[in-house]
């Protein structure tokens, strides 16, 4: 069937909407989807630029949100009008998924990157020739197909617009703090970055019980809204040192934990020198920037751990629920860092993102839907 999309023709070319994308045909354990919005993610915009590379033309978009029209006939777990929030695919045979690590699937770049479906098969053409696509997903899309295990059933009385960025953004950065460090109440954390991912890992941290949670950044306006959404102390490092003020707010210490989002070089630094002895940082940015570390003076003396997290090592379909669930009690409100877009202005909403003006732009691409009362 033909489908609208917004397209990318070449490395580092403009989005360009489409409407004679052609979609594939549905396999037994699909899903077809009516999309709603999607948001946008710096790994989108990381693909368009092609600091990394699927194939051109490309359908970006991986934070898709949508309704289930169709149903193919080995489908268990969806029917015909559910709400999904649609993430990464995850075989669910290899040894690493069997364990509950599907972040870790053995065959997560063939599922997730290859630019094309799972079992080899194009999901998009355009005058019979591939268009790759992303995360078996693409959710820059006004319909796509994906396999059940991309789709996780979200409650019908939320607003669909506001929920896609969970598959991605929100679950990666409080996934890294909920299920890999793993904070206990009483700890001190540090978030570098305040965007979607970042301002996800600090609400995880209030959630988690830390007493400091501190949050860095160059962008005043960002840093208010950390403050509001649970920071305990923000610093600008364009104006002050951030290592030292936070050996300062942590009584010389430094942090038990720190997670960076923004992959620059001497963040990513700063976030390993202001731990505390024994401490761990996170570097979960897609980022082409490397670091200097003199492992024996900046790990082994303090006893200190870098670690890398896919996705916030998570289960969509566990951690998805678990953050709508914080959302409705008031502990998650990832939806004030948002602002809708119509799908039309995709140029304008990934500039938006990519400048720092918006934190998560959402395309709004069914511009009928509306909430449930």
């Amino acid at each position: 069937m033909k489908i609208k999309a917004a397209v990318v023709e070449k490395k580092g070319g403009p989005f360009v909407i489409k409407d004679d994308v052609e979609l594939s045909e549905m396999q037994a354990d699909d899903l077809q989807i009516h999309m709603v919005a999607s948001g946008i993610c710096h790994s989108d915009e990381a693909l368009r630029k092609g600091d990394a590379e699927i194939g051109y033309p490309i359908v970006l978009g991986h934070e898709g949100s949508g309704i289930v029209e169709k149903v193919g006939p080995e489908v268990k777990n969806f029917k015909v009008g559910d709400h999904v929030v649609l993430s990464f695919y995850g075989c669910g045979n290899c040894e690493n998924c069997l364990k509950g690590m599907p972040t870790r699937c053995l065959n997560y770049a063939a599922n997730n990157l290859s630019g094309v479906r799972p079992d080899g098969s194009d999901h998009f053409t355009e005058d019979g020739h591939r268009v790759s696509d992303m995360f078996d997903q693409s959710s820059f899309t006004t319909t796509t197909v994906v396999r059940e295990r991309n789709a996780v059933k979200v409650p019908k009385n939320l607003d669909l617009r506001r929920l896609g960025p969970l598959g991605c953004g929100y679950v990666t950065g409080s996934g890294t703090v909920l299920n890999t460090l793993k904070p206990k109440p009483g700890d001190t954390i540090a978030v570098f970055g305040t965007g979607a991912v970042g301002l996800a890992a600090m609400m995880a941290g209030k959630i988690s019980g830390c007493t400091t949670v501190i949050a860095v950044d160059v962008v005043d306006s960002r840093l208010q809204l950390a403050k509001e959404l649970g920071a305990t102390d923000t610093i600008n490092s364009k104006n002050e040192d951030a290592v030292a003020k936070i050996k300062e707010l942590t009584d010389g210490k430094g942090v038990d934990y720190a997670v960076d989002t923004t992959g620059v070089t001497k963040v990513m630094e700063d976030s390993i020198q202001a731990l505390a002895q024994g401490g761990t940082t996170a570097t979960i940015a897609v980022t082409a920037n490397h670091i200097d570390l003199d492992t024996w003076n900046d790990l082994c003396t303090n006893d200190r751990s870098i670690i890398g997290v896919n996705m916030g090592d998570s289960i969509p379909q566990v951690d998805i629920p678990r953050l709508i669930k914080f959302y409705q009690m008031g502990m998650f409100d990832f939806d004030k860092t948002e602002k809708f877009y119509p799908f039309e202005q995709i140029n304008e909403a990934n500039a938006d993102s990519g400048s720092g003006k918006t934190i998560k732009p959402v395309l709004v691409i069914d511009d009928q839907y509306k909430p449930e009362e």
